[in-house]
């Protein structure tokens, strides 16, 4: 079977792994503040805090910018449901923007009217989709006429560029961005995630939320009177100073990140290779198109989405899977709209007020993308696509 996505794991990120197993802590050790190092330096950010999950990581990230009762952040229609529901969780509100229909991405056309109908909202919380970053200049200009503050969804960009050659990551247009380590992303950690952030109150209450709401680093203690003895610090004393979550990751799963993160590049080059290849071969085809054709060179490149014209064509999208999987082909569909979702419905959304997502939809298909996906396991994808479509 060719999945749409896997990982790639070589005898390096096993022994990663049987080494801390053998000889390190297995948790909040010395190997997660190395991999938080390594994706800061890495991404030109000050600050990095790991987590259990890139959900946690926007949790955490849409609590630390505020966000809660009386307030909402804005986000992509496009996208899997852990974008929106950190609002939620928050105790905040929810507002959707259709997309660019040639990206996939957040329209800044669209949300500049969303902002104007929404004043309440906190956050923006732009996706990368599929890897290709959001035009962040314009929604960073949107953001800040507004007073609204940015947190990139990044699960899909580990490894993207935008346009002006700096890695997304580096939150030059945010103030905080986050990445997942989910087996099918760039690198795998088996679950996990990461925020970056060059703003240090904002870190150290990301640090605060990670671990139960206790204090961090040099924070101070509230209760003066039982922190010390005889003006010395109580060796055993801590303060839940707020609440907090157990979102913390392993050293375990942060071994294996770190020994995946050394082949990032590796990773990026040979995924960026596989989308042109595939371009080059639907470029002729009637009812077959990329759905992004845009920022090749800076993109992450997580999925290849292909849109078809099922109508056309003569069969439906579940038709085409079977006969792809009967063929041993997996696919995928990334994403059913957030708004259609039996919760959202009950929230009073409706997918068809977002057209452009809900074409998008209708049409879109992903295929098989990732580092281990071998010229003839490609070759074999393209020509099976092309002998049922036509």
């Amino acid at each position: 079977m060719i999945q749409y996505g896997r990982h790639h794991i070589d005898e390096d990120d096993i022994q990663a792994v049987a080494e801390v197993l053998r000889h390190g802590a297995l948790t909040q050790g010395p190997v997660i503040e190395a991999f938080e190092k390594a994706v800061a330096d890495y991404v030109g950010a000050k600050y990095a805090v790991a987590v259990s999950s890139g959900t946690a990581g926007l949790h955490i990230a849409a609590l630390a910018a505020g966000v809660g009762p009386g307030n909402s952040i804005i986000t992509s229609p496009i996208t899997f449901v852990a974008s929106s529901n950190a609002a939620l969780f928050c105790g905040a509100g929810v507002h959707f923007t259709d997309i660019d229909p040639l990206t996939i991405n957040l329209s800044p056309i669209s949300l500049a009217e969303s902002l104007r109908m929404h004043t309440e909202t906190r956050a923006i919380i732009p996706v990368h989709f599929a890897g290709l970053p959001c035009d962040m200049e314009a929604i960073k200009l949107l953001a800040d006429k507004s007073n609204m503050v940015i947190i990139e969804d990044a699960a899909h960009a580990l490894g993207a560029k935008y346009k002006n050659g700096a890695w997304v990551g580096s939150c030059m247009y945010s103030l905080m961005t986050v990445f997942s380590f989910h087996p099918v992303k760039a690198i795998a950690s088996g679950e996990g995630g990461m925020i970056t952030t060059n703003d240090e109150p904002t870190y150290r209450k990301l640090l605060q939320f990670r671990s139960h709401g206790v204090n961090k680093l040099d924070d101070p203690f509230q209760i003066v009177s039982q922190s010390e003895t005889n003006g010395h610090k109580n060796p055993w004393y801590y303060e839940m100073q707020t609440l907090g979550f157990n979102f913390r990751i392993t050293d375990i799963q942060c071994a294996l990140a770190l020994s995946q993160f050394k082949k990032l590049s590796a990773f990026i080059a040979r995924r960026k290779q596989l989308v042109k290849n595939y371009d080059a071969a639907f470029a002729g085809l009637k009812y077959v198109h990329p759905a992004q054709v845009t920022g090749r060179e800076e993109s992450g490149h997580h999925l290849y989405v292909i849109r078809i014209n099922f109508d056309a064509i003569g069969m439906s999208r579940s038709q085409l899977m079977e006969a792809l999987m009967a063929r041993n082909v997996g696919s995928q569909v990334h994403y059913i709209p957030v708004p259609a979702h039996p919760y959202y419905r009950q929230l009073g959304f409706k997918p068809e007020d977002y057209p452009q997502a809900q074409s998008y939809y209708n049409e879109a298909l992903t295929i098989p993308l990732f580092y281990d996906l071998t010229d003839e396991m490609q070759e074999q994808v393209i020509n099976l696509i092309k002998e049922i479509v036509g």
